[in-house]
């Protein structure tokens, strides 16, 4: 049974949601006709969460279950891989699963990443350098690039 719980953050509303011990989504927004219920791992996500915009924490240590298509899942693993402080291009990922062509498929994978945040698709730019595309928006995509830009480790 899946249970959500959303919280109040300083890039706004969170809603976590947990299935068989993992978390399955992060999102910006409230949860819907879900189970509202705050577990043990839903509280320790939420937590480590705070610490990463808080600059606190460039790792996150919960267990997660990527759920979607073979290459979505390709380009979500290939996010984790992506240094705390650092960024890759669309290309540079469509290089990294084995098709270099792949840019618009990357970035469509990354508008459908279920777990923000952790799985860090703030992290894709455009191979010029810009900020492009964010599902929460390119407001919240800079801060998050912003906090990881000036923590100190």
């Amino acid at each position: 049974m899946k249970a959500s719980y959303t919280y109040s953050t300083k890039i706004g509303e969170i809603t976590i949601t947990e299935e068989n011990q993992k978390i399955i989504e992060v999102k910006l927004g409230k949860a819907d006709n879900r189970e509202i219920k705050e577990t043990k791992l839903i509280k320790q996500t939420y937590e480590q969460i705070e610490e990463y915009l808080e600059e606190k924490r460039t790792k996150f240590t919960i267990p997660i279950s990527l759920k979607g298509t073979t290459f979505r899942k390709k380009v979500w693993e290939a996010l984790l891989t992506i240094p705390y402080g650092k960024t890759n291009s669309y290309q540079e990922i469509a290089r990294k699963i084995g098709n270099p062509k792949a840019c618009r498929a990357v970035g469509m994978a990354n508008h459908y990443n279920p777990i923000i945040i952790i799985v860090p698709c703030h992290r894709v730019i455009g191979k010029n350098g810009k900020l492009v595309g964010y599902g929460g928006g390119l407001d919240i995509k800079e801060k998050l690039l912003e906090i990881e830009n000036k923590a100190k480790y």
